[in-house]
């Protein structure tokens, strides 16, 4: 459950539509769409560049001109909602909050959160106050229609000799966590043998951060077991993964992914990677606190399981503090 915050005062207003303003990462593109997707509203998206001497060399905190980060400035008669993300797209954020717009940020900012009309971030991001609404998983937007879409769409080819599916979401080394051809083998090796032991169809598919040899081992150990990997192309079966799976095992080095994950209706399993995150650690104590997720230790089990997403219920929360639950589309 969100924490019972002090409620802010009522803003009543009429935005005319969303300003994403971030740098132009998938993540965070994201997240901050994600949210939208309940908000009766169109979005824009605004990117945040790090141009100019002071800018590159400067922590996004201390940029002396914040507005002077953005690649394409939002029209002043548009009068927007803003959701800034991150700590590059919080400073401009809060600059366009001190000019008057109203400004939620997505993520920890890394500095006040009285800067902006509501902070939105993470138990794991360990922060609080009157202003911050705290959500167990990223913001995303899988939401339970398009998974019944991507259900529809892909059951039929991902359903092998009514063999059980078994998917498998692979991030990579990230700066925090490892994740080379080493890390790979040990994983390949008992996925294999767990596909092997209760003939399920392996699916594997890879991101932009698995590296190629990484990408060459897991290939192999799919291949030795009659399973399909994907690793770029068209026709992306990332959702129709989530939403078909008997079982889902993500890697342990993205949040993003894993808070997909577990909102779909198949038990989650992570698997550890060599390095340290507090944050991360943090964020699947809560998850296996929830009863969402395992760890994956070679073995697969069936346990009851219900779909976790907290992102309508912030979207949800975030309408009533700022006075626009007529936009509010709920969930869907």
């Amino acid at each position: 459950m969100l924490p019972c915050d002090e409620m802010l005062s009522a803003m009543p207003y009429a935005p005319s539509g969303i300003s994403v303003v971030a740098e132009d990462l998938a993540g965070m593109r994201s997240q901050a769409f994600g949210l939208a997707e309940y908000v009766a509203l169109p979005t824009r998206f605004h990117s945040v560049q790090a141009t100019g001497l002071l800018h590159r060399c400067l922590p996004s905190s201390l940029w002396p001109h914040p507005l002077r980060a953005l690649s394409k400035k939002p029209d002043p008669l548009h009068d927007d909602l803003v959701f800034s993300v991150a700590g590059k797209g919080g400073a401009v954020g809060a600059a366009m909050h001190r000019s008057g717009r109203h400004v939620v940020q997505i993520q920890n900012p890394r500095i006040r959160s009285d800067r902006f009309d509501l902070v939105i971030a993470n138990y794991h991001d360990e922060i609080e106050g009157p202003n911050v609404l705290l959500s167990r998983t990223a913001l995303h937007g899988l939401t339970a229609a398009k998974l019944t879409e991507a259900h529809a769409r892909w059951r039929d080819r991902l359903n092998v000799s009514g063999r059980p599916l078994l998917a498998v979401l692979v991030g990579g080394a990230n700066g925090r966590f490892r994740f080379g051809r080493q890390e790979a083998e040990s994983f390949a090796d008992r996925l294999a043998s767990v596909a092997r032991r209760i003939d399920a169809n392996l699916f594997i598919t890879t991101s932009r951060r698995t590296a190629p040899e990484a990408t060459a081992v897991l290939r192999d150990a799919v291949e030795s077991v009659r399973g399909t990997l994907w690793s770029g192309g068209d026709d992306n079966p990332y959702r129709g993964l989530i939403a078909c799976a008997d079982w889902l095992v993500v890697t342990a080095d993205s949040v993003s992914m894993i808070s997909e994950a577990v909102a779909s209706a198949a038990p989650v399993y992570v698997q550890r990677l060599p390095g340290k995150s507090r944050r991360i650690g943090l964020f699947l104590e809560t998850l296996e606190t929830c009863g969402r997720i395992r760890m994956f230790e070679g073995e697969l089990e069936r346990w009851p399981v219900q779909p976790l997403d907290d992102t309508p219920i912030v979207a949800g929360e975030m309408c009533q503090r700022l006075g626009l639950e007529n936009l509010f589309r709920g969930s869907e």
